[in-house]
This record gives structure tokens, sequence and C-alpha cells, in this order.
């Protein structure tokens, strides 16, 4: 087990949100809400005290993802929730002991309870009846990693004039949504960029190579499961395991396997990054 120490980012990415989706889904999709017990309504937004009343009785129909937002669909509206900094969701029998920081639990058929625990309270759950593509959270996000329009043309066109480093510019949920720090990192090391090079300076041809960098490198997450970070876990409580394969990222001072270049740490848009200064131009 590779746990990241202090000084580098917690907060879960794409990857590890969707992993939640694919674990939580799996064993609470098509059951029946008999309970929602609200423990400490003092996430990033207050937790409805009307969200048990509003649940009651219903059948959750799917679990989807939008950019970090996981998507609870109920009979009459979405639960949209998000894992904050530090938060997680896990799926466990109602009688299960609580943990310090479980703060709302739902109850799906008396046997299966679905727990948000956010001990830096950051995260989320809204609960909506409005259409999903309106919604205040949702309205200005990009597009999705794996959607046609995320591709070179779209990158180049919209970084036209940019001087912001092309890191922030992938990192920003209105270019595309889901590219946090750690993938940012690792997806301009795969493509050869500089992550403080100007956006508005690169060519169509490095940003068509960027858009497949940055799939293969969520792809391979996926594949593993997710980043490991300090206070993340997996619906099933146990933790991600994506960092063993880590090129760049929290290994300033090693060697790149370019084999000619140490790995170099700088700060970009107040976030640590790492780039290899012989590889990335």
């Amino acid at each position: 087990m590779v746990f990241l120490s202090g000084g580098v980012d917690v907060v879960p990415e794409l990857p590890e949100v969707e992993t939640t989706r694919l674990g939580v889904g799996r064993l609470v999709a098509g059951r029946r809400v008999s309970k929602v017990v609200i423990r400490n309504p003092n996430l990033r937004q207050p937790v409805l005290s009307s969200l048990p009343r509003q649940l009651k009785g219903q059948r959750l129909r799917a679990v989807d993802r939008r950019a970090k937002y996981l998507l609870f669909q109920f009979d009459t509206g979405t639960l949209i929730a998000h894992l904050g900094m530090s938060g997680s969701l896990r799926v466990v029998p109602p009688d299960t002991a609580l943990k310090k920081h479980d703060h709302v639990e739902i109850i799906f058929d008396s046997k299966h309870s679905l727990r948000l625990n956010d001990p830096r309270r950051f995260g989320l759950m809204v609960w909506t009846e409005e259409p999903l593509a309106d919604h205040p959270l949702l309205r200005h996000l990009g597009p999705e990693p794996w959607d046609l329009e995320f591709n070179g043309a779209y990158l180049h066109a919209g970084a036209q004039r940019r001087k912001a480093a092309v890191k922030n510019y992938l990192m920003d949920s209105r270019t595309v949504v889901g590219v946090g720090n750690i993938y940012a990192s690792e997806s301009l090391h795969r493509a050869g960029v500089h992550p403080n090079r100007a956006a508005g300076r690169i060519s169509l041809d490095r940003y068509n190579t960027i858009v497949l960098a940055v799939r293969e490198v969520l792809e391979k997450a996926l594949a593993a499961g997710g980043t490991t970070l300090r206070d993340f876990v997996h619906s099933d409580g146990k933790p991600g395991y994506f960092r063993m394969q880590l090129k760049v990222y929290g290994r300033a001072g090693e060697r790149c396997e370019c084999q000619s270049g140490i790995i170099r740490q700088q700060v970009i848009g107040q976030r640590s990054s790492f780039y290899c200064p012989r590889c990335q131009r």
C-alpha cells in the first residue's frame, strides 16, 4: 500500500470518482430508500433537513457522473454528491459501527447503507428536481475527456491569445472536466509539453497529442482503480493504487524515465506541478 505524503494534493480526481460510481452503483442501484439519517448537515452547502422525507420510498434508478459530481437518479429528481477534498462513499450493512465523520447515511431496503464520510466537510449532497443541464453546479462545465467535442482543434481554438499556462488551461473545468492536478501533470509529461508553456503558443498538432495523452492517462488510472491519495478510499474501503504508476507526480529529484532529465517541482497556479525539463518543451 502506497500513500502520498503531506504537502501534496488529496483531492479525489475523476478516476477516483468514476471508480466510486461503479462500486456504489453495483451495490445500490435499483434499490429503494427506507431511511435517511443526517448526522451533520454542515457540509460545503448545508444538507437540507427535508432530504429524508424527499428520498424515503424512492427507488434509485442509476448512479451517473458529470465531472467530479456523482448523480444519484431517483424517481422524482437527482441527488448531486461531491466528495470535496477528503470525502468517501462506502456501502456497508446498516448495523456496521459508525466511523467518525460519517455525516450522511442513506439506507436501502434496510440492508445496504450508503455512508458519506467527510473529515473536512468540503463535500456536498444537494437534491434537485430541475433538469441537470440547467443546474448551477453543472451548466458551465466543459466536455468530458472522452466526448468527441474534446479534441485538438477544440483545445487549439479555445487557447488562442491565452497567456496562461497550458496546465491551468487543462485544469479549467470550463475547458474540459476531470483533468485535475495529478493527471494534468502526468498527461503533459506523456505528451512532452512543459506545464508552464503558454496555452496560446501550442500548435494544433501538439494539442492533438495532449488529447490522446489525457485519455490514455485517465484510462490507465481507471483500469488501476484511481490514484492512491492520503484520504481517499473506494466504496469498499480500499485505497486506489494508480500511485504506483505515476511517472512524474510526487517524484521531484528522481530521474525521469527518459534517463536524461531529473524531475522538477514547480508551483503553477498555486498547485504543485511536476515535469522533466529534458523531455517536456
